[in-house]
């Protein structure tokens, strides 16, 4: 029998990063949700207008706020986890261009 966890935090602990949805992850950002509407959800809906994290990550930051349940905080939280993702690309294609110079 599968576990059904309340909130997609414990499933990456227990399980890893790499079995959460994209939903699960972005509800983990989005921490909470509002009355009537969880983290859960209001990440689904976002997935599913923008299609991927891709389609979200150029996305105006006001644009989000269409969204029941985001506010500034939760955005700016969202906004953040998308710059560290593109500095951290730029690292790897970096080190990768260095590994292949020496």
């Amino acid at each position: 029998m599968t576990k059904k966890w309340h909130h997609p935090g414990g499933k990456l602990r227990e399980q890893g990063a790499d079995t959460l949805s994209n939903a699960e992850l972005l509800a983990i950002l989005i921490s909470t949700g509002v009355k009537g509407k969880p983290a859960e959800k209001i990440a689904e809906e976002i997935i599913e207008r923008y299609g991927s994290f891709f389609g979200m990550a150029n996305q105006p930051l006001k644009d989000f706020l269409e969204f029941k349940g985001l506010g500034d905080t939760k955005i700016i939280r969202i906004a953040a986890a998308f710059e560290i993702g593109r500095r951290l690309a730029k690292e790897i294609v970096t080190h990768e261009k260095e590994k292949q110079t020496t």
